[in-house]
């Protein structure tokens, strides 16, 4: 979630890929830390933001500072400040606000100047439990890389409707539903 502005926007994450710091040929790490990188190399729980395309992606890192493992948040479900995280993607479908790491930046209004924010300290991002129930999660090869293709680094909530890549993927159909975000109850005050 992000607070922009005194308003809490974001949702419930329901897609990531992981991207490890060794025998990961597709992670930003692979090469060793540069100026660009240098956040993938911090402690856990420090944001990563690249640039792709002219948009943004987020990561957060995993393991221990140095060694350079993270995880891309590929999409979320859109629970809180919803029509803002439209009127930020040109969208009126709450779908096409955050099913892609991209379009969720874009949303949030997240971009290379949250690069290196310690989620454990900020009062701007963050990240925390919200569900009651433990969805089902299924695992599959990550989405847009060119090289360790067949890394089952992938994790999305089955069936659920804001999940980005192709519906064959879930053992149940996505569609809309209440029974996540039901549970997750009013922003923080």
């Amino acid at each position: 979630m992000r607070n922009l502005a005194g308003q809490w926007i974001g949702g419930l994450i329901v897609e990531t890929e992981a991207y490890l710091s060794s025998g990961d040929p597709a992670s930003h790490s692979i090469r060793g830390e540069t100026p660009s990188n240098a956040a993938m190399f911090g402690r856990a729980g420090t944001v990563y933001v690249y640039p792709i395309h002219a948009k943004h992606c987020m990561n957060v890192v995993t393991d221990p500072r140095g060694k350079g493992s993270a995880v891309l948040i590929r999409a979320v479900e859109p629970v809180w400040g919803v029509e803002k995280m439209m009127e930020h993607r040109g969208t009126e479908s709450p779908r096409q606000v955050s099913r892609g790491p991209a379009m969720l930046c874009q949303a949030i209004r997240v971009d290379r100047s949250h690069d290196k924010i310690d989620l454990l300290e900020s009062e701007e991002l963050w990240i925390a439990v919200g569900a009651k129930e433990i969805p089902e999660i299924i695992s599959t090869p990550r989405i847009g890389v060119s090289t360790a293709t067949d890394l089952p680094l992938r994790f999305f909530i089955n069936g659920n409707w804001f999940v980005s890549g192709r519906v064959r993927e879930h053992r149940t159909r996505p569609a809309p539903s209440q029974r996540l975000t039901s549970a997750l109850g009013p922003p923080p005050a």
